[in-house]
């Protein structure tokens, strides 16, 4: 079985090679090639996953050997691969929803002239992801870290006439390399202290490494985490790369990029477990983003940045479980997998609505879509219920097991993590409650709706050919899209208890992960009870706000923290002032020393030479006559000097 593992790769980058390398003779059916491909991934995926089941707990991973890549005297690195537990669940996360989301795109990028080029990206995309989650060392999890973001840039700026796009491409592109940089010299620091990039040597030897090191090392793969699953301060990007097609949301915000920061440190829990200021820094980093996120999502009007407001939300409740140690691993990943179910779902149903509203992003020219969209509002709703974690659905067994986990931390931790993840539950209640009400219910507000302003621009460009100022006739999207969205509503349901029921998901991943219990002292009851009580308060607010009040054309100026959520919570006007500016007077000083110091010393020295020779040169001047003359001089110099010296 070990020898297929290598497929689960090779199907998609097939379908990259092909698609982007094949030209425009492969335009017609080159959609359909991307989309089997990817399906064929998932399938070998489940056959892997069907032989895993008949081994024994202890016994499930298989490694694949491909070939030695760098051997150099002592350094060695080799392409191997490894599935276990762990990597099996992102496996089939990421070729299940990746397979639907390219089913989606057959649709929604139907009348797009370069969708043959978008496929190739896609499938390129989870090439890489697939690279990064079955490496067996540090040095080829690179390799795919680094192809996820060359993928994520290019689909990020997919429409890069839009300068929008091109540029939060660019800027997805930049602040990931900041987080890389932190990969980078991580594994510089692993090959230092261990010899090794592999994951079997590396976490055999932490017991018996400084715990200085190890600190070191975790506080890199943490700012390498933060890159990825745009966690603070890493998270600016986040919001701009919804000017891709959404599509591309779906798949970065839901089952891929976002989720490798949680995967990297959840791999890595042998190196956090034994340096707790860096588990530490890994808790306070989820929780202050997990708020982050919810704060920026209750402001937005635009539909995708709300929901990726959410996204970053939800990274930050599984990395605060992740920095929990053994407590929370188990619970990050599973909600990892239940939200790869209802944010796709949720992305997609967006995507859904914009299809029918003549790609309109502002909800507050929405308004009782549900009677002219039933799938949509259904399955986007069940996504809404679930993410919300209503009882029952999946974002309720996975989000409590978060919140039980952080107050089973004990201590004044504990208790300030714990309620750190309530208030968020009750926010997260809030912030896509109104965005169902907004979307869904009330009045028609596209009728007659206001021109869109220049500052508020169609997200979608197909808007630039069928006019975005005319008024939008909303309808059902066609059945390939409208399939996946049902199929990924069944997983925002029942994914939850089924990981829950006998603990199963627990016992799945537990010999990679190992578990701890820890003690609470806040029984589970009362963590779901407040739960949700906050939840009915948080959709309270929210349906008040916008269920039985009329919802204005224009935004409100509303208080400050409301106009301060609008901008991100300033974290653009915080990067301008402190990295932009910072850098700009930083290299004016360098240039300054530069031209006042060191070419002043360099240019004194030249000019000293330089008029030095000058000088002498006037007695190089080739008159026999001036020659004469000097020798007369110095002869005359030294008779009187020697007379001198005789006369002393």
């Amino acid at each position: 079985m070990e020898n297929l593992i290598a497929l689960l790769i090779a199907a998609p980058l097939l379908g990259a090679a092909v698609l982007l390398c094949g030209g425009r003779r492969l335009d017609a059916v080159g959609h359909w090639i991307g989309t089997v491909l990817a399906a064929a991934s998932f399938v070998l995926g489940v056959v892997l996953f069907t032989g895993m089941l008949g081994k024994a707990a202890d016994h499930r991973t298989l490694t694949q050997h491909l070939f030695s890549w760098i051997p150099v005297g002592g350094f060695q690195a080799d392409v191997t691969f490894r599935l276990d537990q762990l990597s099996m669940t992102f496996v089939l996360l990421i070729t299940g929803v990746g397979s639907l989301i390219h089913l989606y795109s057959v649709g929604y990028m139907e009348h797009d002239e370069r969708r043959r080029r978008f496929f190739g990206y896609l499938n390129l995309f989870l090439a890489a992801m697939l690279l990064l989650v079955l490496a067996d060392n540090y040095l080829l999890l690179y390799v795919g870290w680094e192809g996820v973001g060359l993928a994520s840039y290019l689909l990020i700026g997919f429409w890069q006439h839009k300068p929008s796009a091109a540029t939060a491409a660019k800027k997805a592109f930049l602040v990931n390399r900041v987080g890389d940089m932190g990969l980078s010299i991580a594994i510089m620091l692993m090959f230092t202290t261990f010899g090794t990039f592999a994951f079997g040597p590396v976490f055999a030897d932490v017991d018996r490494t400084g715990q200085g090191k190890l600190t070191a090392i975790g506080l890199m793969l943490l700012l390498a985490a933060c890159g990825k699953s745009a966690q603070v301060p890493l998270q600016s990007w986040l919001g701009d790369a919804m000017e891709g097609p959404t599509p591309v949301s779906a798949l970065i915000h839901a089952a891929t990029m976002v989720t490798a920061g949680v995967y990297l440190i959840v791999r890595s829990g042998a190196i956090f477990n034994a340096a707790p200021d860096a588990q530490l820094a890994v808790t306070v980093v989820g929780a202050v983003t997990l708020l982050f996120g919810a704060i920026v999502g209750c402001a937005k009007d635009d539909i995708k940045k709300a929901l990726a407001g959410s996204t970053m939300s939800q990274i930050g409740y599984m990395v605060l479980a992740a920095g929990l140690g053994p407590i929370g691993y188990v619970f990050a990943i599973m909600h990892l997998v239940t939200h790869g179910f209802f944010k796709a779902g949720l992305f997609l149903g967006a995507g859904s609505v914009m299809h029918g509203m003549n790609d309109e992003v502002d909800m507050r020219r929405y308004g009782g879509l549900r009677k002219y969209m039933p799938v949509t509002f259904v399955t986007f709703g069940l996504g809404y219920l679930a993410i919300i974690g209503f009882p029952g659905l999946s974002g309720f067994f996975s989000k409590d097991k978060i919140i039980e986990a952080a107050f089973a931390k004990g201590g004044t931790e504990g208790w300030i993590l714990g309620g750190a993840a309530l208030l968020g539950a009750a926010i997260t209640a809030y912030y896509m409650t109104r965005v169902m009400l907004m979307t869904f219910f009330g009045e028609e507000r596209w009728r007659n709706a206001p021109t869109p302003s220049p500052a508020e621009p169609s997200v979608e460009p197909a808007a630039e050919t069928r006019g975005e100022h005319a008024e939008p006739h909303p309808h059902e999207s066609p059945g390939v899209m409208t399939i996946p969205m049902i199929v990924l509503a069944f997983g925002s349901v029942f994914a939850g208890g089924l990981f829950s029921v006998g603990d199963r998901f627990l016992r799945w991943l537990e010999p990679v992960t190992g578990h701890s219990e820890g003690h609470s002292p806040v029984s589970a009851l009362t963590v779901t009870a407040s739960t949700l009580v906050l939840l009915v308060v948080g959709a309270g607010i929210a349906y008040a706000q916008y269920g039985r009040r009329p919802v204005p054309a224009v935004a409100p100026r509303g208080s400050l923290l409301t106009r301060a959520a609008r901008r991100d919570l300033l974290q653009d006007d915080f990067n301008h002032v402190v990295l932009v500016r910072g850098g700009e007077h930083l290299t004016r000083s360098l240039v300054y020393v530069d031209h006042t110091l060191v070419d002043g010393v360099v240019n004194g020295t030249a000019a000293s030479v330089g008029g030095l020779s000058g000088r002498l040169r006037r007695l190089q001047n080739g008159y026999a006559r001036s020659y004469a003359v000097s020798m007369f001089g110095g002869a005359a110099v030294l008779v009187a000097l020697t007379l001198l010296m005789r006369a002393v």
